[in-house]
């Protein structure tokens, strides 16, 4: 009798520890330069963990939020997953995601320790959707080679200037560096631009609500802002200065052929001529740093953004964050998870391995110290994010999805030179307003 006690004692713990230990956690993520370093995460953590494990699954963008939004239907979205400021005000809405603000508050979380905003991005109406990861700003990468053969120095791309009506610096830097076929510069009245060689610059065109790395940039130095603010509910697309800014860009393809159109930027994607050197320039977010600068068959630097017309250079500041499916069976495994990862221990580890800038200051300046151990100069993102008044945040607010509907097909018909940005821009903003009525 004290034997069989005995086995069934010994059975009855060793079953609760295979359960306790068979709590696996499924953690998405969309950006595979990431992936290495969170799986170091993941692996400390389980280390001090020993109950948990994380299963850490990579998807691309468009197969990433396809698996989310049909997974919260189907009951098979992950537990924890990086979430996106575009994406998070409709999950919150229809009541998908775990409100953190409680739990932050009962285990007394720091969240003063991220970069001044980023916090506050996840929040609304007084509940908290995820806590900060990283952070990006928008900077010009540049194919050095192609920079010499134009005859240009790193440093001629330090100071550039634009506006809207002939483009400053910025656009005759970028003629200068295009050519056509016979050999002919943009600045020559014998280019060409039907039969162009080499590009100077190309642009993603954003044909969407937020233009992040596209057009944003530009149009915050004329003065427009997107909307009313944080969960704005009113739109200013229709504003002039915007359209000028959006015209300008479409006509650096359609008046002047200074780079690729809209339709073969469509076809091969947004950075496909970039990366197979047959363009000089490329605006795009710190989160490309490892990719350009370690996967493309030439040297690649990085530059800072034009100044504009308010003489500032101004970059959108965006910042992701880890969020928590409300029907997760896991809810408090995956806490512990996302207190991890917005902690120094884990982003120290995300710095060092610099494929992004972690949310806290200390552990972004680990990033920097990375690349520059490369060789790598990134400072022109660090400084964007640094300077006073030279970010703005993401245009937040529900309805995005339809938004950005709206505004791809307004965007779409004046990159194809079918409508002027004027009277495009002024419908979409009347139909985009129309969703808050």
């Amino acid at each position: 009798m004290h034997k069989l006690v005995t086995l069934t004692a010994f059975m009855t713990a060793a079953l609760a520890s295979s359960a306790t230990a068979a709590t696996t956690l499924q953690y998405w993520l969309w950006d595979s330069n990431q992936q290495p370093a969170y799986q170091s995460c993941a692996t400390n953590f389980s280390k001090a963990n020993p109950d948990i494990s994380i299963k850490i699954t990579q998807k691309g963008w468009g197969d990433y939020w396809t698996g989310i939004t049909t997974g919260f239907v189907s009951g098979t979205a992950p537990d924890v997953f990086t979430n996106h400021l575009a994406y998070f005000p409709d999950f919150a809405k229809n009541n998908q995601l775990v409100d953190l603000a409680p739990l932050i508050a009962k285990d007394k979380v720091p969240t003063n320790i991220y970069y001044p905003g980023l916090k506050d991005l996840w929040g609304k109406s007084g509940k908290q959707y995820g806590l900060p990861k990283d952070w990006d700003t928008v900077g010009i990468f540049y194919n050095a080679d192609l920079l010499a053969k134009a005859g240009l120095k790193p440093s001629d791309l330090q100071n550039l200037t634009w506006n809207p009506k002939d483009g400053g610096t910025w656009q005759s830097t970028i003629a200068k560096i295009t050519t056509d076929k016979s050999g002919n510069n943009g600045l020559s009245p014998k280019f060409d631009k039907k039969n162009v060689a080499q590009y100077g610059y190309e642009t993603g065109y954003g044909a969407g609500f937020n233009g992040q790395t596209e057009w944003a940039f530009y149009a915050a130095t004329t003065g427009w802002k997107y909307n009313n603010g944080l969960f704005g509910n009113k739109f200013y697309y229709d504003d002039p200065r915007f359209a000028q800014t959006i015209q300008w860009l479409a006509d650096l393809n359609l008046k002047h052929g200074l780079i690729p159109s809209f339709q073969d930027v469509s076809a091969s994607g947004a950075d496909a001529l970039f990366r197979a050197g047959k363009v000089a320039m490329i605006t795009n977010g710190s989160w490309q740093i490892n990719d350009y600068t370690s996967k493309v068959p030439f040297k690649v630097g990085i530059a800072p953004l034009p100044t504009g017309p308010n003489g500032k250079r101004m970059s959108m500041f965006n910042g992701l964050a880890d969020s928590i499916w409300v029907g997760s069976k896991n809810q408090d495994a995956a806490w512990k998870w996302v207190k991890y990862l917005a902690s120094p221990a884990c982003q120290n580890v995300i710095g060092q391995n610099g494929a992004v800038f972690p949310a806290i200051p200390a552990a972004a300046e680990l990033s920097v110290a990375s690349h520059k151990a490369k060789g790598v100069d990134v400072s022109a993102f660090l400084n964007e994010a640094k300077a006073p008044g030279g970010t703005f945040f993401f245009p937040i607010s529900d309805n995005t999805a339809k938004i950005n509907d709206i505004m791809t097909s307004a965007m779409q018909s004046v990159y194809l030179g079918k409508a002027q940005a004027t009277d495009a821009l002024k419908d979409a903003n009347a139909k985009v307003n129309a969703l808050f009525k």
